[in-house]
């Protein structure tokens, strides 16, 4: 499509993927979704980006992004049937962080129908220079039914320039420094990986009963409390800036979801879906999301999908695994859900991810790993390139320090010494001292 044209949409509903190319220096790219009256909108809730993923009808959706190949995606589902009759205009937005979008390769938006993936509509932008904010399409109703406009208009002032255009008021807080990183023990040598171990039994871990066969889905990232201005901050750690607190950055209430982005390098051929995000299709590769526990009152544990040990948000340990993805067939994959009203309860946690089977390492996947507060900016982190035979890999660790949890990049890839489960290995290297036993999903 060429800028200002337009085209019916018939479908009910469709997935709008805000589209460029990976490339060294290029900044990062959020998609997001305004839904208009009259040009404005209602309210900040009608505002769907990283930090407000579900508006509240249900109709918009952000969704996250996907790598294939050298091209990146940040996709919105929009249900055209759920979309309030008030509502006008869905306006489709994309904001660069840390650079302009004339340092964006490749940069497109298109239009597929949600129910079979046919593609209705594509825009390729072509002339960005120094604009830190596009709107690059909207959907429209027009006599009774949906139209699609390829729009290209940009901006300078960035996402909060382009919200605060639309009528939303937005708050930016000042970041606090990060924390300072604590040394953790070191990595055992490497060694073929064995066979995995049970859920620990016995002193001093505390034993938690497992959810019902169908655990409960995970808290939905929420809006911000009613009347608070929308905040755009995001924090990205590095090897340099590695620990960031929830506290200060308003994450004190609600859930904490924990979730990976999985890019395949050349290991494997075809793609599927696993652990919510882009994943290489293998028969029997099974990657495990989990984490280990110690809570305040000095009770030990872990919650993960090896023994059924899924947790439980409402009582102890108030974490829970929503399900075992073991084909990929879920589009939402495999999370981590932390209670956070119960913050107090914490005395540290450590997220990780096993190689269950169908792989020697993880070397060739690249990961992202984020973690989205119900109320608060969302935190993500890329792992280091996995030089080793490696299958568990210590994510991050979540301390209680004086009643503010702080988030550290861990990023490390262990090797299990022969004999020696990936579980029993990332307790001997962070010092958590429990007994394990063997067994199977």
């Amino acid at each position: 499509m060429r800028k200002g044209s337009n085209i019916q949409v018939t479908a009910g509903a469709v997935r709008v993927e805000l589209g460029w190319r990976a490339s060294p220096g290029a900044p990062d790219v959020d998609a997001s979704a305004l839904l208009l009256v009259s040009g404005k909108v209602r309210s900040d809730a009608d505002f769907v980006f990283y930090n407000q993923a579900v508006h509240a009808s249900g109709a918009v959706r952000h969704e996250g992004k996907r790598t294939a190949g050298d091209t990146v995606t940040d996709t919105l589902a929009v249900d055209l049937g759920r979309v309030e009759p008030a509502i006008e205009t869905v306006v489709l937005a994309a904001s660069a962080d840390g650079g302009t979008f004339g340092r964006v390769p490749g940069l497109f938006i298109r239009v597929l129908d949600a129910s079979g993936g046919a593609e209705i509509a594509r825009f390729d932008s072509e002339d960005a220079s120094k604009e830190t904010a596009f709107v690059l399409g909207e959907l429209y109703r027009r006599q009774g039914g949906w139209k699609f406009r390829a729009v290209g208009q940009g901006y300078d002032s960035g996402l909060a320039g382009l919200a605060t255009d639309f009528g939303i008021s937005v708050d930016e807080p000042e970041r606090a420094p990060a924390p300072a990183s604590v040394p953790a023990p070191p990595v055992a040598p490497p060694a073929p990986p064995a066979a995995p171990l049970a859920p620990p039994s016995g002193p001093p871990a505390a034993a938690f009963p497992p959810p019902p066969a169908a655990a409960a889905p995970p808290v939905a990232p929420g809006s911000a409390p009613a009347g608070a201005p929308v905040s755009l901050s995001k924090v990205t750690l590095t090897k340099d800036a590695p620990a960031v607190s929830l506290t200060k950055q308003g994450g004190t209430s609600g859930s904490l979801r924990v979730n990976l982005n999985w890019q395949v390098h050349k290991q494997f051929q075809g793609w599927g879906q696993k652990l919510g995000r882009a994943l290489a299709l293998h028969g029997d590769l099974d990657l495990d999301l989990g984490c280990l526990f110690e809570l305040a009152d000095g009770s030990k544990g872990v919650v993960q999908a090896l023994g059924n040990s899924f947790g439980s948000l409402h009582q102890p340990p108030f974490i829970q695994l929503d399900a075992d993805d073991r084909t990929g067939a879920r589009t939402s994959g495999e999370n981590l859900t932390v209670n956070l009203d119960r913050k107090d309860s914490f005395r540290r946690v450590l997220v990780f991810v096993t190689i269950y089977e169908g792989a020697r390492s993880f070397a060739n996947l690249h990961a992202t790993v984020t973690l989205q507060p119900q109320f608060g900016a969302p935190v993500d982190f890329s792992l280091d390139e996995c030089t080793v035979p490696s299958t568990v890999c210590a994510l991050a660790l979540i301390t209680n320090n004086g009643g503010d949890l702080v988030v550290q990049r861990e990023a490390r890839y262990l090797v299990p010494d022969r004999g020696v489960s990936p579980q029993r290995t990332l307790d001997h290297a962070y010092g958590w001292g429990m007994n394990w036993t063997p067994g199977r999903k």
